[in-house]
């Protein structure tokens, strides 16, 4: 019998991807606003709801609606290959503007409305809750089907009704009753009154209330707010469905979801001297099981693990992964690129998913000697890093994700590309597609993992900067278009990416 992890392998390598699906594309030419750049795409973790949020503090909520179809036909069901190529498709559920802009009027700073992460928490009697945080606010979501009603069956005919809702009646036997009559107590004959007239009613009956439709509502819970001196840069919720963190550059702040008026500081590694600073927090996640382990990335490449049942103030870490670097082979670039922009935990909760600007990196967590593998994304970029730091793309922080299955990672590129690889021991896959409706694979002759360190970097002279590049195959790609947000579906081979304005989703 072959091992499990062989057939996984096979499983994986020489996928061919294809596209699925596309929403809010631009036509050719067109001018994209700023508020409607995508900054943060996120599954929940049953893969049917995805959430994005973009620059202009809006949230879309879309849903899977592949698996709802034909349910009701068993026949059909019964008809149907469970091999068959099937994939998710998703459409259109509700939008809501989750942030505003603010202005902080004591530190005269501008506070944008744009979204940075979104984590989605447990659902509860058929609500979902989501998280949405900004530079400096998380707003807690509930997203729930809300039935409107409507009265019908009533005793009243809809075509005698006049525009006012009163009843209309003939005005010849209106006229019939005179005035002087009723003020005098006299009384209405009913035969003269109510031949072919319009309020007769044969029988009396209650109105019956119907259920008429059902439209998505959503609701602010809770907002955490007021406990970050610097920008948020990520959010994550505990296993545990009653705690999440916050981390901004220097502190990590532990929060109950039913208490927003307090939250405990985990990590403080603000210095008694700014001037001593040297690193700060990039990005920081709970471990997806054990709900007292959690990590975070700094900007010096490495990440830390703590426990918090060894102290309540995790400044000291339990565990510290980093990749050595030779003193000799060290640039003026190499702190800045090897600053981790983010971080993912596998499903299984034993290796890490790092991404810095030209590397993702796989890590085990039983393992602090250095990363088990190295992929380069772009590694053509290396002799520009000059022209990259001074038009400050070097400072672009691109997203990873992993798989649920632990097999793949992805992440993004310049020129809208968006690149996988495969994580196995011995794995040759290694795909790079272009976010369109018809995406065309490139080839990138450049070695999966390190030979050599990181942090050697080529002497490069000054050049005018540009908005291109060429890769070692001669292709010309844009660095103006970069495709930093991506999230991969929990259960699928799929990858939901945002190319500027647009959302694109591609199925294997």
């Amino acid at each position: 019998m072959e091992d499990e992890d062989d057939v996984a392998m096979a499983d994986t390598e020489g996928l061919d991807w294809k596209f699925s699906q596309v929403f809010g594309e631009r036509a050719a030419g067109e001018d994209v606003q700023q508020v409607d750049i995508i900054s943060a795409i996120e599954f929940d973790k049953s893969g049917d709801f995805l959430a994005t949020g973009d620059r202009g503090g809006r949230v879309v909520l879309f849903e899977r609606t592949d698996r709802t179809h034909h349910t009701d036909n068993r026949r059909h069901l019964e008809g149907v290959d469970c091999s068959s190529s099937r994939h998710p498709e998703f459409h259109y559920k509700t939008e809501f503007q989750s942030h505003e802009p603010e202005f902080d009027y004591l530190k005269s700073l501008e506070i944008e409305e744009k979204i940075n992460q979104i984590r989605w928490c447990h659902t509860a009697n058929g609500a979902m809750f989501l998280l949405s945080t900004n530079n400096k606010t998380i707003k807690c979501w509930k997203v729930q089907e809300k039935k409107i009603k409507k009265i019908c069956h009533m005793n009243i005919d809809p075509h005698k009704l006049t525009s006012n809702g009163f009843l209309t009646a003939p005005k010849s036997n209106v006229a019939a009753i005179s005035k002087s009559d009723i003020s005098n107590g006299g009384t209405i004959d009913k035969h003269s009154c109510c031949t072919n007239n319009a309020i007769s009613l044969p029988s009396l009956h209650l109105p019956v209330v119907i259920s008429h439709e059902t439209n998505p509502v959503a609701k602010c819970r809770r907002t955490f707010a007021h406990a970050h001196d610097f920008n948020i840069n990520s959010i994550s919720n505990n296993s545990d469905g009653e705690t999440f963190i916050s981390a901004d550059d220097l502190r990590i702040n532990l929060w109950n979801l039913e208490i927003n008026s307090q939250s405990f500081n985990i990590v403080d590694v603000k210095p008694a001297n700014m001037e001593d600073l040297t690193e700060v927090i990039t990005a920081a996640e709970f471990h997806p099981s054990h709900c007292h382990m959690l990590a975070y990335s700094s900007s010096k490449g490495s990440i830390r693990l703590l426990d918090l049942r060894q102290s309540a103030l995790c400044d000291n870490h339990t565990k510290l992964l980093e990749e050595h670097v030779a003193p000799g082979s060290k640039s003026f670039f190499t702190d800045i690129i090897s600053s981790i922009s983010d971080i993912k935990f596998a499903k299984g909760g034993r290796h890490i998913l790092s991404r810095d600007y030209m590397t993702l990196k796989l890590w085990d967590i039983n393992m602090d000697s250095g990363p088990v593998a190295t992929f380069q994304v772009h590694e053509y970029l290396r002799p520009k890093l000059c022209d990259m730091y001074e038009n400050d793309s070097i400072f672009d922080k691109f997203d990873c994700c992993l798989s649920g299955d632990g097999q793949l990672a992805a992440t993004g590129s310049y020129s809208n590309l968006f690149r996988i690889f495969g994580c196995s021991e011995g794995s040759t896959e290694e795909t790079t597609l272009e976010a369109t409706k018809n995406p065309t694979r490139r080839q990138i002759q450049t070695p999966s993992r390190f030979s050599r360190s990181p942090g050697t970097l080529p002497r490069v002279s000054r050049r005018g900067s540009d908005n291109s590049a060429i890769d070692i195959n001669g292709s010309t790609y844009d660095l103006s278009t970069k495709l930093l947000h991506l999230a991969w579906h929990p259960n699928e081979n799929m990858i939901a990416c945002a190319a500027s304005n647009s959302l694109y989703m591609y199925y294997a």
